[in-house]
């Protein structure tokens, strides 16, 4: 099994000169299985470039299993721009979770997008099979000889984690991930109630990622930035690292770059974290992810 990044910034996309290096699109990445099953978390940005590199031979049928955390814009707004949709004898199946509000099944992300007040071209007037599945927290999917399985993650939104699982490898990728914290003080009556439901859900959280090859997360901040992004429902280089070397697991790869940061300045804050880490690392590998970057496990 192997993956590549094809897009690692966070809520918009940032190309240019500062951002070259690491990349300026939004979140995607392409998992293949042993069998060369395609399968791809989250549409930002990125899935335009992994599907023009799809068709750099010419057009052909492609087949695509597309696994979407969750519904914001920055982690969906590349798929109707992936070309195979226009490719006849082509099939892409979305993956996800239910809208807890609507009850909307994963239709809905490419029922707005598709509005004609948004796009030009109606789910109508696509070449391909676009079928699509609504999965269940906690399910497992098997798409060809890999098992798909996923937890809910911190954010706004429900946001699933997912763990891809194949030939003995795995890999997991969060998503947009704010580690939980108690939203009562000490004293209040909802305290103790709180602090239970968060034990649970990162017991929940840690058990699924717990041993696995390589762990992808959500590491928009620094620890000194972080307190005037609470409740934002995303992540710190410092949680990143707590959770992988809690968790047991061999390779940690940040990713979701904070979109105002350049890449000097995201080197300079790495180096800084890694610093403080380096007596606890033991055999982790931690790498910071940049498009292009593909890595077989």
């Amino acid at each position: 099994m192997k993956f590549k990044f094809w897009g690692v910034r966070g809520s918009i996309p940032s190309p240019g000169p500062r951002t070259v290096r690491y990349g300026g699109n939004t979140t995607c990445i392409e998992v293949r299985s042993d069998d060369d099953t395609l399968i791809v978390l989250d549409g930002g940005t990125g899935l335009f470039c992994l599907a023009q590199s799809l068709l750099a031979g010419g057009k052909r049928p492609i087949d695509a299993n597309i696994f979407i955390t969750h519904s914001h814009w920055d982690h969906i707004h590349g798929l109707p721009f992936f070309t195979p949709l226009f490719v006849k004898g082509s099939r892409v199946c979305l993956y996800g979770v239910a809208d807890p509000h609507s009850g909307a099944g994963i239709e809905h992300i490419m029922g707005v997008q598709l509005q004609h007040s948004y796009f030009p071209v109606s789910e109508a007037q696509l070449n391909a099979t676009l079928e699509y599945r609504t999965v269940q927290v906690g399910e497992a999917v098997t798409v060809g000889d890999a098992v798909v399985r996923n937890v809910v993650m911190g954010h706004p939104v429900t946001d699933l984690g997912y763990r891809v699982d194949c030939n003995g490898k795995s890999v997991f990728f969060t998503g947009d991930h704010e580690p939980l914290y108690n939203l009562y003080p000490a004293g209040h009556p909802e305290h103790e109630a709180c602090a239970r439901q968060v034990a649970q859900r990162t017991e929940a959280i840690d058990a699924m990622v717990r041993g696995i090859d390589a762990l992808i997360v959500d590491c928009s901040y620094t620890r000194e930035e972080y307190p005037a992004k609470v409740g934002w429902g995303h992540g710190t280089f410092d949680a990143a690292l707590a959770m992988a070397l809690r968790s047991g697991v061999r390779q940690l790869y940040c990713t979701h770059h904070e979109p105002t940061r350049s890449d000097d300045e995201l080197e300079a804050v790495f180096a800084e974290v890694m610093a403080r880490h380096a007596p606890l690392l033991g055999g982790l590998q931690v790498f910071l992810a940049y498009e292009g970057l593909e890595v077989t496990l």
